[in-house]
């Protein structure tokens, strides 16, 4: 029995439709920056209440983190991430009837409650699979879903906005409808296609369910390695690596929340922003999948993280210095690359010295304080273009905290070593 063979197999069986449960997950969480481009006015919502709204999500998805991977680990992945899909898909699609500033906000809060658990929950559930020595491609796999939502869904997002008015619901109602569906839908679906781990899949043949848990238990421990919750909680590694996901963070969603907004300002349609914007997502999705793979090829990933975090802050400061509209929107592209190239060589990190218990709450612990970067970003940009009429202070702060990401990250090479 190859190997390679059992492996390609379990991936290609489970990694296709995690992307498209995360990629669902993704587009829900963002469309609200392209319904922006015509809901903000009907709404009557200035710049600092949409960055307020779009990132109050991440409140609470902040609250519910940890207690939502926890429940995950004790009922099993399947149901619990229908349930989280169930939910979200029917909040989202609840935007469509948004009547201003409250509601907007309580609507983006709850999303955000619902939601908890899912990103940290599918790397939890990575582990049940795949051995350290292949978590970073297979992370990076997973996660290109992320830029694949916004090269898929720009163009299709910047369509629906155009519509004028539909059986009474304008573009943007629209968009948070027809974009919530498929999440009950997947909800639903999982049930059936999603199983707890190796033991629970049928389509694999006992000696491949070996094969499985015994490359799982040939992971070496490493030392200092954590299993009970509390100690995970209480972890320098991981409130450093929450810091650092936070820098990152700042800058995913405080470009992709308000990228929309930033290109139509520079004299586009709202459908050319759409097709325009789909370029970057697709280049960055390909270097996320490069990266990872890079990653594991060389068995690093601080290095790996740190230069992704560093091409991201200079993108986003080559957009201040060049701001012709072409030049600014192709330094905001290397920037998005930047970005989302940090993900595959992150997630590995934690799992090296996180096990069980302590896996699955400190992974949702790093993603809940790093993901509050998500409001951070997002409001500050609006709160700055409403203060100064421009985006470029806003640039550089992001800029700055995707610097300080790369350099906090560089002081978890001692520790890789021990970890290796």
């Amino acid at each position: 029995m190859n190997e390679e063979d059992v492996y390609r197999k379990v991936g290609l069986r489970l990694i296709p439709f995690m992307m498209l449960l995360y990629l669902v997950a993704f587009l829900d969480r963002v469309n609200v920056g392209f319904a922006a481009l015509t809901m903000n006015k009907d709404l009557g919502l200035t710049p600092t209440v949409f960055g307020w709204g779009a990132g109050i999500f991440f409140f609470g998805y902040f609250i519910f983190e940890v207690p939502s991977n926890v429940i995950l680990e004790k009922v099993g992945a399947r149901r619990w991430i229908a349930r989280i899909m169930l939910s979200w898909g029917v909040i989202s699609a609840a935007m469509a009837f948004t009547q201003g500033p409250i509601s907007f906000y309580v609507l983006r809060f709850l999303l955000g409650v619902a939601e908890a658990g899912f990103l940290p929950g599918m790397i939890f559930y990575l582990t049940y699979w795949f051995p350290s020595s292949r978590r970073a491609r297979i992370t990076g796999l997973f996660m290109a879903a992320v830029p694949l939502a916004s090269a898929i869904g720009a163009p299709i997002s910047g369509v629906i906005v155009s519509i004028n008015e539909v059986m009474g619901f304008k573009g943007w109602q629209w968009l948070f409808i027809l974009e919530g569906l498929p999440s009950i839908i997947l909800g639903i679906a999982v049930l059936g296609l999603l199983p707890d781990g190796p033991a629970d899949a049928r389509w694999l043949s006992a000696d491949e369910r070996k094969l499985i848990q015994d490359r799982l238990a040939a992971d070496r421990e490493p030392p200092r390695t954590q299993h009970g919750l509390a100690a995970a909680l209480k972890d320098g590694r991981v409130i450093m690596l929450s810091l650092v996901y936070l820098g990152i963070v700042m800058g995913l969603y405080g470009v992709s929340l308000w990228l929309p907004q930033i290109v139509k300002a520079m004299g586009y349609t709202d459908r050319q922003v759409g097709y325009l914007l789909a370029i970057p997502y697709a280049i960055s999705a390909a270097a996320m999948l490069a990266w990872g793979r890079h990653s594991d090829a060389r068995g690093e990933r601080v290095y790996h993280v740190a230069l992704a975090a560093g091409l991201a802050a200079v993108g986003l400061i080559c957009s201040i210095l060049f701001p012709a509209p072409l030049t600014a929107l192709c330094s905001l592209g290397v920037a998005s690359i930047g970005i989302y190239a940090t993900l595959g060589p992150f997630w590995p990190i934690p799992s090296r010295f996180l096990r069980g218990t302590a896996a699955a709450g400190g992974i949702a612990l790093i993603n809940a304080i790093g993901n509050l970067g998500g409001f951070i970003g997002p409001y500050l940009v609006g709160w700055v273009r409403e203060t100064t009429g421009s985006f470029n202070v806003a640039m550089l702060v992001l800029a700055v905290a995707a610097a300080i990401a790369a350099v906090l990250v560089l002081t978890l090479k001692r520790e890789e070593r021990t970890l290796s």
